[in-house]
């Protein structure tokens, strides 16, 4: 029901819309070396914003306070809401907050949709004041899988002005990043940057993520300029989406643009940052310095509670057969045998390192208070640890 509802309201809302075009998933070395050597994986459907910024969980806490405030009143709320729009009467900020807020399925969603365009057609050059219903829209589709809705809102020429923050972008970037819908993506993104929306640390990852996805030439120009534009702007510019604009130079071929990005990035402790430069070296022919970095690793010191570090069996088996039938091949088969052993070696792909969705920031721990008195007596509490 809802995929029939859904279908007929983008039918309604993006009539004019392009059709998706999707990019089948091309190999990192595919261009570089052996092509299809190293065929198209399984695409990783995880998102790349983390739950801080999507806030699911906090908003379906607030959809049910809200629900349980207007218990009893929801049906016949949404019902009125839908007269009320028929009749063309003015919507009030108020009303338009809690209706977003009562939203259940993907009916609902289209008269609160429907209620957004009338809202910003009555109130487009006044202020919304310190609420923001653009991230709490992306929020409900987030909820309810509607990706397609989404996009065509945020891109709707109707509701310019609507979407004045970069997180309704962002989330709307990262469902469709998900989907797999990287034309799409980079359609919203063309829309953020033409209504003057800041990117933010958030925005460039998605973005960098996008091009690398789509794997095109255009797709490569433009992830230069976003990085090469927020450095000129002195703008930080997240590890993350240094990773995925050197994991696109490698596939379009770039290596010497490749590398130079790679030295740009200020940590390269991660895993994904130790693949990467693995991956620089062996493009570039670069043997002996990839087997030496390989060793390190295997000889590497550590505590045992220490994480050894772990290289992918995508980039192992190209580093064979690099060294297939060359005087170092006994070393790498050596070395790569001293790493399995170890547990050193890893099933995921560059690939799947890429395209991981982040933890988000630790909650501090609660400060606790030492008690110097009993509950019970109020006295002073008689311990030698306190005397100490």
């Amino acid at each position: 029901m809802v995929q029939s509802v859904e279908a007929m309201a983008l039918a309604r809302v993006c009539t004019c819309c392009r059709s998706l075009v999707r990019e089948p998933y091309k190999g990192l070395f595919s261009g570089v070396l052996q092509p299809g050597f190293i065929g198209g994986c399984v695409e990783a459907k995880r998102h790349l914003l983390s739950e801080d910024i999507i806030r699911l969980q906090e908003f379906q806490q607030k959809k049910l306070a809200v629900a349980h405030l207007a218990y009893g009143s929801k049906g016949n709320y949404i019902e009125v809401f839908s007269q009320k729009l028929q009749k063309n009467e003015l919507i009030l900020r108020d009303e338009l907050k809690l209706l977003l807020h009562l939203c259940q399925s993907a009916d609902d969603i289209m008269i609160a949709r429907d209620a957004m365009v009338r809202y910003n057609e009555e109130n487009r050059n006044q202020l919304q004041g310190d609420f923001r219903f653009g991230p709490v829209f992306m929020r409900q589709c987030y909820e309810l899988g509607m990706v397609e809705l989404a996009a065509a809102t945020v891109t709707d020429k109707n509701m310019r002005g609507f979407f004045k923050d970069a997180t309704s972008f962002n989330i709307a970037i990262d469902m469709l990043f998900t989907k797999g819908s990287y034309e799409y993506a980079l359609e919203v993104l063309r829309t953020m940057n033409s209504q003057g929306i800041p990117f933010n640390k958030d925005t460039l990852i998605l973005a960098s993520g996008t091009c690398y996805k789509l794997n095109t030439a255009e797709s490569y120009k433009i992830c230069l300029a976003l990085i090469e534009e927020g450095q000129t702007k002195g703008n930080f510019i997240p590890r993350q989406a240094f990773c995925f604009a050197v994991a696109l130079a490698v596939r379009q071929n770039d290596i010497e643009k490749a590398k130079f990005l790679y030295l740009q990035i200020m940590n390269t402790d991660s895993r994904l940052c130790q693949n990467l430069k693995l991956v620089l070296q062996i493009v570039s022919g670069e043997l002996k310095d990839a087997i030496a970095k390989l060793s390190a690793a295997v000889l590497h010191k550590s505590p045992p509670f220490v994480k050894k570090p772990e290289f992918s069996q995508e980039v192992i088996d190209v580093l064979r057969l690099q060294s297939e039938d060359g005087p170092l091949m006994m070393k790498v088969e050596q070395v790569v045998t001293q790493l399995e052993q170890a547990d050193q070696v890893t099933q995921q792909t560059l690939d799947d390192m890429l395209c991981r969705t982040p933890s988000g920031k630790r909650k501090p721990a609660p400060i606790t208070i030492e008690r110097r008195t009993s509950r019970r007596t109020l006295k002073p509490l008689q311990s030698t640890l306190l005397l100490e």
